[in-house]
């Protein structure tokens, strides 16, 4: 490994707690927050244990191969005004790693195909009267300059946004992406999940008006495995294909984890997985009312079809579907971002969908998915054969998308437990944004700055 800029701080702490015993951190999940955590953790001294129940690390932004190259299992990209990310590459000095591009988007609707990259596109979209082309343009140049998203907590998306932009902006452009990604749940979500959504995406724009957009070379399993080169580097030990089991208790104290292989004697633990999987763990051990708190969250599940094809769908980027016919919510050319040839030649097509876990797309075979979606995709693309797809897989999520409703905030459970030593950090925790490596790796961060914070070195017994 190169020199690294931490070397210096790391070694002066260790002398100087030579005398001093290292509490043991243990850590379930490897995704960005669990990294990100141990990475803070082992820099200041502590040791530290990645547990991992997949064969790799990166979580929902795990990787496949395509012809010897990583790509995410489900599909990623940064925003350029990410700065928590952007912040950790220039700590790891892998700055020279990010690609900035811009990005064609687009919206299929009444079986036509829009462009949605820039201004200048949404004065031209003719499903709109030129009146609420200009209203909506002011709605989204308007919700960047919002900052008290409070006021905000007491209203659904769908009420918010008929008010501000109108019934035919609401219905043509707002409602069927709702209904794509939360169906059921449309009506629910909040006016600050939509809030923040809208102000990212808006405000990742280049000098003209277009969307750019970032992407790390080698996908985001390579910032990862980055991250886990650190992490051993300072003495930390990350262990996949690894479940727990089960938590350790001894009155009110967590001491250990029990693993599929072992059990591990900790000074705290920080778990990251969702808040329904973190509630089996403490159940036994926590009154009934804490628990019944961390499963009010409710959760989407997300499938993604990944195509390999030998030719392009189409050069947009990213294809929001606002056609409630087409059972995905989005099309996404990954290859019209980063470069066909970085994956031999073939082209890369993501179909995203939310839905429940009990919907027959969840539980269909990596077969039965791909025979189900060829009909959709010839209609929306005629020329489409079957024998355009060289390769194809399957992955899914069962917590994927938290489903955000009004008064979130009072949903969201401390980072600190009844249990002392145990620490949570999760994608459903981090409102008012929304999930992703950004602010995984902010809230990582903060995690581990607080367990640090709590679990102080101390003396050996002599």
């Amino acid at each position: 490994m190169s020199a690294n800029p931490f070397l210096t701080f790391n070694n002066s702490l260790t002398n100087g707690n030579q005398n001093k015993k290292s509490p043991h951190i243990a850590i379930i999940g490897g995704g960005f927050t669990g990294l990100t955590a141990a990475y803070q953790l082992t820099r200041q001294g502590y040791k530290v244990t990645i547990l991992e129940k997949d064969e790799e690390v990166g979580g929902l932004a795990g990787s496949f191969q395509v012809n010897g190259e990583k790509l995410e299992k489900f599909y990623h990209h940064w925003f350029t005004n990410d700065k928590y990310v952007m912040e950790l590459v220039k700590e790891l000095d892998v700055e020279d790693q990010v690609i900035y591009r811009p990005t064609r988007t687009g919206m299929y609707y009444a079986n036509n195909f829009f462009k949605l990259s820039s201004p200048l596109d949404l004065l031209t979209f003719k499903p709109l009267h030129w009146f609420n082309r200009i209203r909506l343009g002011i709605f989204i140049l308007w919700v960047r300059r919002i900052k008290n998203w409070q006021k905000l907590e007491s209203l659904t998306a769908k009420e918010w946004l008929l008010k501000v932009c109108g019934k035919q902006v609401y219905q043509v452009v707002w409602e069927p992406l709702l209904r794509g990604k939360f169906g059921g749940f449309a009506d629910q979500i909040s006016a600050v999940w939509f809030w923040n959504k809208v102000k990212l995406r808006g405000g990742s724009r280049g000098k003209n008006g277009e969307e750019m957009l970032a992407y790390y070379r080698g996908g985001f399993a390579a910032l990862a495995d980055r991250l886990a080169s650190e992490i051993s580097f300072y003495g930390g030990q990350i262990k996949t294909n690894t479940s727990v089991k089960q938590l350790m208790v001894e009155g009110d104290r967590v001491m250990g984890v029990k693993t599929s292989q072992e059990i591990i004697n900790v000074d705290a633990v920080i778990a990251t997985p969702a808040l329904p999987i973190i509630a089996d763990l403490v159940d036994p051990y926590i009154n009934s009312e804490y628990v019944d708190q961390l499963r009010q969250v409710k959760y989407l599940a997300n499938v993604c079809l990944v195509l390999e094809l030998n030719r392009s769908l189409s050069k947009t980027y990213w294809l929001n579907v606002n056609d409630s016919s087409f059972p995905f919510v989005g099309v996404i050319e990954h290859t019209n971002f980063e470069s066909k040839e970085t994956y031999g030649g073939r082209h890369i097509i993501y179909l995203s969908k939310y839905l429940p876990e009990t919907e027959e797309l969840y539980k269909m075979s990596r077969e039965e998915a791909l025979n189900y979606s060829i009909p959709y995709l010839k209609i929306m693309f005629p020329e489409f054969s079957h024998d355009w797809v060289v390769d194809y897989h399957f992955w899914k999520a069962r917590y994927s998308q938290p489903i955000v409703c009004k008064h979130y905030s009072q949903l969201i459970p401390s980072r600190k437990t009844p249990l002392t030593g145990l620490y949570i950090s999760t994608m459903s925790q981090i409102y008012p944004e929304d999930r992703g490596t950004n602010y995984a790796i902010r809230e990582g961060r903060s995690i581990g700055d607080l367990v640090a914070s709590q679990i102080q070195f101390v003396k050996p017994d002599k």
